[in-house]
């Protein structure tokens, strides 16, 4: 199986990187205000991000160039996926939003700035409880006398979080309701995510069966299984194939296709025994077929069997 270091970098990119999910979200989710000058249609993914290095297993962002009032204008969204809140984001935004204009004077030679628009998905096991503005985080700013306070930067990020909607209030196409299902509950307990994964595959029959489906399919498991460390590729198959037959065959294409693809002999292997037991061979089969020892893969046959 493919190692990622930071999955909810990948299946943000990969979902948020194509022009009609985000086209899905930004109409379902932008205020209506917004929406009025924003033409949809006319949306560019840019190659280019600007999180440092040091920040990319916290953060991810995605830029669009998009006709705002009749002119270009850029779309910034910033993806912050952490255990703990960043109360500076405020901060960080406006740095990553300054390189960008940076980019326009020096490399395009530009002589004016283009609008951008930012916005935060917020995908943490904490509850969010900071303000959406940089002045927010100067330090008594409402004690200034109003002749400095015209001295004070400030701006707005639109904020998203989906961790408290319910299946009821996620809106959109099937690409991005699966999209946001699947971040509300992947923090959540075991049956209720599971419950939420046999949810998203019964939307994803709505898709037509092709390449599409398939791949999209693709892009859900590599993010649960890399995501949540109690949940395997079995626990995917049975969530699927009570929904689909079709759709439980093709799970286990893609298991095939992950454990072939495997850089770690001992999670290569741990897929390889999960397969195993769940086709019904028994402990010293799988033992010969492996070469684990034997209380390691009594743990592994919990997880197929639980």
């Amino acid at each position: 199986m493919e190692i990622i270091n930071n999955p909810h970098d990948k299946y943000f990119k990969q979902v948020m990187g194509d022009k009609e999910t985000t086209r899905d979200f930004l109409m379902n989710y932008l205020p209506r205000d917004l929406l009025e000058i924003i033409d949809l249609d006319s949306l560019v993914i840019q190659k280019d991000g600007f999180i440092e290095k040091e920040l990319q297993e916290h953060f991810s962002d995605i830029v669009y160039r998009v006709k705002i009032n009749g002119r270009d204008g850029y779309l910034y969204l910033l993806f912050e996926h952490k255990s703990y809140l960043y109360k500076t984001t405020a901060l960080q935004l406006i740095k990553y939003i300054v390189s960008f204009w940076d980019q326009k004077v020096n490399k395009e030679k530009s002589i004016t700035l283009p609008p951008v628009i930012p916005l935060v998905l917020y995908h943490g096991k904490e509850r969010w409880q900071i303000k959406h503005d940089l002045a927010s985080i100067i330090e008594g700013i409402e004690d200034l006398p109003e002749p400095l306070k015209r001295f004070i930067p400030n701006y707005e990020y639109l904020f998203y979080d989906f961790s408290s909607y319910s299946a009821e209030e996620i809106r959109g196409g099937v690409e991005l309701r699966i999209f946001i299902s699947i971040l509300n509950a992947v923090f959540k307990e075991e049956k209720e995510f599971l419950a939420t994964v046999t949810r998203s595959m019964q939307a994803l029959e709505e898709l037509d069966r092709g390449q599409k489906a398939t791949d999209y399919l693709e892009t859900i498991v590599r993010y649960i299984i890399n995501a949540r460390d109690d949940m395997c590729y079995v626990d995917m198959h049975d969530a699927v194939k009570n929904v689909s037959p079709k759709g439980g065959e093709l799970l286990m294409t893609i298991a095939e296709k992950l454990r072939n693809e495997g850089k770690e002999e001992g999670l290569e292997m741990a897929l390889t025994a999960l397969q195993a037991f769940c086709e019904g061979k028994d402990l010293e089969e799988v033992m010969k077929l492996t070469g684990l020892e034997r209380d390691k893969l009594l743990k592994i046959q919990k997880l197929a069997f639980k």
